[in-house]
Order: structure tokens, then sequence, then C-alpha cells
């Protein structure tokens, strides 16, 4: 196999943490919905009600929000911690 350029090496390296990233999100996304699942359905059954689709939602967006306000607090500390 032939050797990489520097900036063959750089690409591969961005494309391999794109990926990590893609993989990471993906399961987070299925923790939440399982943890969600967990506490909002009782019994499965052929459709949701209106309660427990209102559970899942509300579920789901507390992670999300909860998740964005954790990570922009590290990238201000790590901004802050960079000057």
């Amino acid at each position: 196999m032939a050797e990489l350029g520097e900036a063959d090496e750089a690409e591969l390296q961005r494309l391999v943490a794109a990926e990590q990233q893609k993989a990471q999100f993906t399961a987070q996304v299925h923790h939440f919905m399982e943890l969600c699942w967990d506490k909002c359905v009782e019994k499965p059954g052929n459709q949701l009600d209106s309660r427990t689709e209102n559970c899942l939602s509300s579920c789901v967006d507390r992670f999300i929000d909860t998740t964005l306000a954790i990570t922009g607090r590290f990238a201000q500390i790590v901004e802050k911690g960079g000057q």
C-alpha cells in the first residue's frame, strides 16, 4: 500500500472523526429512545395514544435540550481555557 501524503492523511483523519461523531450521535439517539420508551410506554399496541406520544416527545426534547446545554457549557469552558 502506498504511503499517504500529509494532506491525504489529514483528510482521512477528518473523515474518520466525522464517522465517529455520526456513530456516537446514533448511539445517543438509540439510548434516549430506549430510556423514553421505558418511561412512557406502558403497553405496546398497534398505535400510540396521545398521552404516550406526548410523553415520548417531551422526554426526547428534554434529553436534547440537556445535551445541547451541556455541550454549550463545555464549549464555553474550552473557549475560555484557550484564551
